[in-house]
């Protein structure tokens, strides 16, 4: 029998990021958007149900490997699947509000301190142009990099694996910001879980 992909429950309510995040745009982001991509990439997968059998960052990893007649549709919605599943992690609203350890360890390494990491990672939030996310990921070389990605691409597509990513597109932020990106990357700041990002950290490093 054919296990479908399942739009994953939220661990907190709708209204518990207020209120740089409104409870409206919350249920609309997982209920309608969220489920929308776990329901277009299970009937894409109608066609390939082998792709079932192994995980989706597997199958995003090797992106190139789909049969060609479903790979957009792949691309498209099974990252959006998998990255706002990440999202929902890195945004709830338990958890360490800073980065300790080895992780800041290794952002102050990199980008030479906390304060030039998330002023680079804004810049990509802000600069990504139409709909997109920014992340930090760990690259093929397991080095810390920042960087925005188009649509829903994800960053497993280039061997990489995100640790913390910020969903940029309008439908994220739009009813409470409009146009206004840069104040919905600044609001995002103090609902960063960092104890996830710790943990996404620890597991592909």
């Amino acid at each position: 029998m054919t296990t479908l992909f399942e739009l994953p429950a939220l661990k907190f309510a709708f209204d518990a990021l207020e209120p740089a995040i409104d409870a409206r745009t919350m249920e609309i982001h997982h209920d309608k958007h969220h489920a929308a991509y776990v329901n277009n990439l299970n009937k894409a997968l109608e066609s390939a149900p082998e792709l079932y059998t192994q995980s989706l960052e597997k199958t995003l990893r090797e992106i190139n490997k789909v049969p060609e007649s479903i790979r957009t549709a792949v691309r498209n919605n099974g990252g959006g699947h998998l990255n706002h599943s990440l999202f929902w992690e890195v945004l709830n609203p338990g958890g360490k509000k800073a980065p300790e350890g080895a992780l800041l360890a290794d952002i102050n390494k990199t980008f030479g301190g906390y304060d030039n990491f998330v002023e680079k990672f804004n810049a990509a939030a802000t600069t990504r142009f139409g709909s997109g996310w920014a992340w930090l990921v760990l690259d093929g070389n397991k080095q810390l990099q920042v960087y925005s990605t188009a649509n829903q691409d994800s960053p497993f597509m280039d061997g990489h694996a995100p640790l913390l990513g910020l969903d940029v597109w309008e439908h994220a932020y739009y009813l409470n910001y409009q146009n206004r990106r840069p104040d919905y990357i600044k609001a995002f700041w103090p609902l960063v879980n960092w104890t996830f990002v710790e943990k996404q950290y620890s597991t592909y490093r």
